[in-house]
């Protein structure tokens, strides 16, 4: 697999400062850039992880795939080209403005831009938060992940799976299709959900401490209708988070916990249960969705589906033996 994980993305929004606000003050990343009309924000030791651009309106505009070498990338390329897909190089200039040495661009066969790179600038300096947090989890797992919404998962799977080399992680066919896959440890770096609609679903960035998902939360609920989703843990890839409306009409998953995987070992399967164990009430929902969604959280409740996690003994309890058995 030539693709090792999501470097970056860039969304088109002409709210630049309400962006910079809660990219900062909430999310905890630091600005780097106010230049023109883009802004540019760190996470970690890379120059910029996220970029937003306030040309226009048109939310996102590229996500940014990482792979190991310049020999890499000409696999790709050639590899992308051999299915139809037209690739351009990248100039000097945009490669400079992405602070990485190589990249291409290209579409997936919705339209989306997706861009390839090798060997991304370190920044010099340390990264210095927006607001006291323990910092990003990053590194070989990449930026975090990002989720579309899709006409129709059909027509993208391939791309995706057999041209990309992405690989499943788990899917679910009913009410609608929903893909998740991994391109390293973490459960999934990239999703599509097929909504019937074409837009940025979310993005989701990890924090090092569950701490700083918690006082994050207490600063999203200070802000009236930041909330989108509210405390919760989703049901496979186990990660502890809540999600933020955007100045830009998708959300920002801000989660702790995330579940890692053996990308040698894994098995992709079909998933039955909700996607969350507990909370994650969808406040943007009207109440119909909302309860339905609620139901399968608590029957997965009345089931005892809950995630065993290795750090804590056994309770030496029969009962609760005979119910993780079962799962």
């Amino acid at each position: 697999m030539e693709i090792t994980a999501l470097g970056y993305i860039g969304i088109s929004s002409s709210q630049l400062d309400q962006w910079g606000r809660m990219a900062t003050g909430l999310l905890g990343m630091q600005q780097v850039d106010r230049g023109g009309k883009k802004r540019a924000f760190r996470m970690d030791d890379r120059k910029q992880r996220l970029i937003v651009d306030g040309s226009s309106d048109a939310g996102l505009a590229v996500m940014g795939w990482e792979v190991p070498s310049s020999a890499e990338l000409g696999r790709l390329a050639s590899g992308l080209e051999s299915q139809g897909v037209k690739v351009t190089l990248g100039s000097r200039a945009l490669a400079d403005e992405r602070h990485v040495t190589e990249l291409i661009s290209f579409a997936d066969p919705a339209g989306n831009r997706l861009e390839a790179f090798c060997k991304p600038e370190l920044a010099t300096e340390p990264f210095r938060p927006g607001r006291p947090i323990s910092g990003f989890r990053t590194g070989a797992l990449g930026m975090g992940h990002v989720v579309l919404n899709v006409e129709d998962v059909e027509p993208l799977l391939p791309f995706y799976r057999d041209v990309l080399g992405f690989h499943v992680s788990d899917f679910g066919l009913k009410p609608y299709g929903l893909y998740f896959f991994h391109v390293n440890g973490r459960h999934h770096s990239f999703a599509m959900v097929g909504s019937g609609r074409k837009a940025l679903h979310h993005f989701m960035v990890e924090l090092g401490s569950l701490d700083d998902v918690g006082q994050g939360y207490d600063l999203a609920q200070m802000d009236e209708g930041r909330v989108a989703y509210t405390l919760g843990r989703h049901t496979n890839d186990h990660m502890t988070s809540f999600y933020v409306n955007t100045p830009s009409g998708f959300f920002i998953e801000y989660g702790w916990g995330g579940r890692v995987i053996d990308p040698e070992t894994w098995q992709p399967h079909e998933t039955f249960d909700g996607p969350s164990l507990w909370g994650h009430e969808r406040l943007h929902m009207p109440e119909e969705q909302r309860k339905r969604l609620r139901d399968m959280r608590l029957d997965a409740a009345a089931r005892g589906v809950r995630v065993a996690d290795p750090r804590v003994p056994p309770l030496n309890c029969a009962w609760l033996d005979q119910v993780v058995a079962r799962e």
